[in-house]
């Protein structure tokens, strides 16, 4: 009885964390081996308690087991009580679990290695969710060939491409029947999952977020999208952990123009792939914590706008937006208008409050050029100015550098969200820091080292497994 027990555990503790690990890095093996943010996990949740396991099972004796499957479980449960990124109980994941349990079932009277049952479920997994996303993309297939009428507008970039696609959104709604992917939905089977389920019959236009880690990610979105209008942003060193080097990134990217279907593209000059680019029609830009104003060329003519946004950076995401209205016969007037009505994208230069503490929440803003950006804007403030980042992360140490010089010039005290860049922050940043054991600290952090008039910052965000 008790080595079923054992056998019980040992399935449950294994296949909890690798499931976990998969969700989290896209449910790519090859990430969780090669790209994993915190590879001693892998030895304390699955080499150890696995190894423990076999060796008392063929000496026979449990108990000892036991005391590192609880220290294991005790631990574990403790990680996963402060991890801000939970296992999402899924359709696929409530399927592995039930093939774990009954393979488990199955093996306990023969034990073997004990990974029977475990790589079972993961294989049996695996067939169900291939054979389901053939039927997803099919179905998703049909539902875009049925409309006839519909325009795809397809987003990529190294960042920026979310800010981009809720600014053309809110550029183009009013003329059109708009839709757009959701939140962060950048996935080949993210957008499979969102057509069927949440793009009418009807849309004119779907505005389309497309992201890459992988060599062909790109061009596997393209190839099922066919999108009539592209915009390819800045390229930059964002994933360099996984593409290299950055024409390996510029040329993924750049794999958007291979549509059968394309009418027309935008891109930006650091795609390096022809002379004329949207940002080169954008000029005076000035941005203070006041607001936003720029000025767009169309047609050789100027035109002023004004936007209620912080950073620099927006004008260049919104500029786009501008140029590719104009182009569906948008007329200027109301895209004048509807600029000034634009809001802040959500965790980007989003001011949360300005009295008792000036917050501004910039956490999904993870470049070097959007970050240096901000912190220049509250380098203007009067007050303490605060910072809350964890770096950058997926990039290589210079970008962070780099970083740190513009830090020690911009804010009087730093808070370090996260291990991942801590040891580089450290050694870099010349002005006061507080370090963060634990991310779940951070709100007693903030009430006993911020005070009111204090301007902070949130700057990037990096999951606590990171």
């Amino acid at each position: 009885m008790i080595n079923m027990l054992a056998f019980l555990c040992l399935n449950f503790l294994l296949g909890f964390y690798l499931i976990l690990a998969l969700q989290w890095y896209s449910y790519k093996f090859s990430r969780i081996i090669l790209h994993y943010a915190k590879p001693w996990w892998h030895l304390y949740f699955v080499i150890i308690p696995y190894f423990a396991f076999a060796y008392f099972l063929y000496s026979g004796n449990f108990y000892p087991y036991f005391v590192v499957l609880a220290l294991a479980l005790v631990y574990g449960g403790f990680l996963y009580k402060n991890l801000d990124k939970k296992l999402v109980f899924t359709a696929r994941v409530k399927r592995y679990f039930i093939f774990l349990i009954l393979l488990t079932l199955v093996f306990i009277p023969f034990f073997y290695t004990g990974l029977e049952a475990l790589t079972g479920a993961f294989l049996l997994s695996l067939i169900v969710e291939k054979i389901n996303q053939k039927y997803f993309i099919k179905q998703a297939a049909k539902k875009i060939q049925d409309n006839s009428k519909l325009k795809i507008i397809l987003i990529t970039a190294s960042f920026g491409k979310t800010s981009i696609k809720n600014f053309l959104y809110d550029l183009l709604k009013d003329e059109f029947k708009c839709y757009k992917t959701p939140r962060s939905v950048n996935t080949f089977m993210g957008i499979i999952k969102d057509i069927n389920e949440n793009l009418q019959n009807d849309t004119q236009i779907y505005i389309v977020e497309a992201g890459a880690r992988e060599k062909n990610d790109i061009l596997e979105i393209t190839e099922f999208l066919n999108p009539q209008i592209c915009i390819v942003g800045e390229i930059g060193l964002a994933h360099l952990e996984y593409f290299k080097t950055q024409d390996n990134i510029r040329k993924a990217k750049l794999q958007a123009l291979k549509s059968k279907r394309l009418e027309k593209y935008f891109l930006h000059s650091s795609t390096l792939y022809e002379n004329e680019f949207y940002d080169m029609c954008l000029n005076d830009v000035c941005a203070s914590l006041e607001g936003l104003d720029f000025k767009v060329r169309l047609d050789d003519k100027i035109y002023p706008f004004h936007a209620d946004l912080l950073g620099a950076f927006n004008a260049y995401n919104i500029s786009v937006g501008i140029l590719l209205a104009h182009y569906l016969n948008v007329n200027i007037e109301k895209v004048t208008q509807s600029v000034s009505k634009l809001k802040a994208v959500e965790h980007r230069l989003q001011v949360i409050s300005r009295e008792p503490k000036f917050i501004i929440d910039d956490g999904f803003n993870g470049n070097f050029k959007g970050m240096s950006q901000s912190y220049e804007l509250c380098k203007s403030y009067k007050g303490r100015r605060v910072l809350v980042t964890p770096g950058i992360v997926e990039v290589n140490e210079e970008e962070n550098i780099k970083l740190c010089k513009i830090i020690n010039e911009c804010f009087d005290f730093v808070i370090i969200t996260s291990q991942v860049n801590s040891a580089i922050l450290q050694k870099y940043i010349s002005v006061e820091i507080f370090v963060l054991k634990e991310k779940a600290q951070l709100v007693e952090a903030l009430a006993r080292l911020t005070h009111n008039g204090d301007l902070i910052l949130f700057s990037n965000d990096a999951p606590s497994f990171m």
